[in-house]
């Protein structure tokens, strides 16, 4: 692929229900989730949007997968220019290895990796030729935005400057004692925030990945009759947009961000 070094590029959802999340999601989100895998002997299924733009995979979790201590999550791929010099990189900088670089024909090379605070996310230099736009700004049922909350905020910050070249360069004060909301600049774009742990209700420590839903109002209501919870919102956020923090039916965190109301 050729998107910039430290730019996100896939979105993974790993699920205990393959059925019951494409369900779900395609619902929220307006996705359209493939019912089965399209490579022989791997069961990775491919999310695609209303406009068949790719956002990312879905994979079903196995027993050996659970087993290694494998649970329902969403994660995310930044692309990198190697893979293994960053992977070196990551180890230095105090991060862990979870699977060395490794290649998926056809692909691209790979590495599951976590900051020193334990957050996991992987590392991808992708083999196609065309960029990804799994992540996009405004973009309907695409990732619109990453955010991380971290049990440090400053050693993170550090740590993702340093590996991948992102800056900080804004900030909005939160109430209270929460601290600072850190956007993150990467390769020239906002891509998202950094944050403590703890601020959001209902989100855990991690990163949380926006998806873009043309109805807010209809995305709450359908979290919830689709056997998921609302934990924030419908609220706004600067910009104009609003969004809910949300968990699916496997207690899974994501958010989902849509316009905001019109002008009365």
């Amino acid at each position: 692929m050729t998107n910039r070094h430290g730019m996100p590029i896939w979105y993974e959802l790993l699920t205990n229900d393959a059925v019951g999340s494409k369900k779900f999601y395609d619902a929220v989100i307006g996705w359209s989730i493939a019912t089965q895998s399209g490579t022989p002997g791997v069961d990775y299924r491919m999310i695609a949007t209303h406009g068949g733009d790719f956002v990312g995979g879905m994979m079903p979790l196995t027993d050996d997968m659970r087993s290694g201590g494998a649970k329902p999550a969403w994660l995310f791929y930044i692309g990198v220019d190697d893979v293994d010099a960053t992977a070196a990189a990551i180890t230095a900088k105090g991060g862990s290895i979870h699977l060395p670089p490794f290649d998926i024909p056809q692909v691209g090379r790979i590495a599951m990796v976590a900051d020193p605070q334990s957050n996991p996310f992987y590392i991808m230099r992708g083999a196609s030729p065309e960029a990804s736009a799994a992540w996009e700004r405004s973009g309907m049922g695409k990732c619109n935005w990453n955010e991380l909350a971290t049990s440090d905020q400053t050693a993170g910050n550090a740590f993702y400057a340093d590996i991948f070249g992102w800056t900080f360069p804004h900030k909005m004060e939160m109430p209270g004692d929460m601290g600072d909301y850190m956007f993150i600049e990467a390769a020239g774009e906002t891509i998202g925030a950094t944050m403590m742990a703890g601020v959001q209700p209902g989100q855990p420590t991690g990163w949380q990945f926006y998806f873009r839903a043309p109805d807010i109002e209809a995305a709450a209501e359908t979290v919830r009759a689709q056997g998921g919870m609302v934990h924030a919102g419908p609220m706004e956020v600067p910009g104009g947009d609003r969004i809910i923090v949300a968990s699916d039916p496997q207690g899974v965190n994501f958010g989902v961000v849509g316009p905001g109301r019109p002008a009365a």
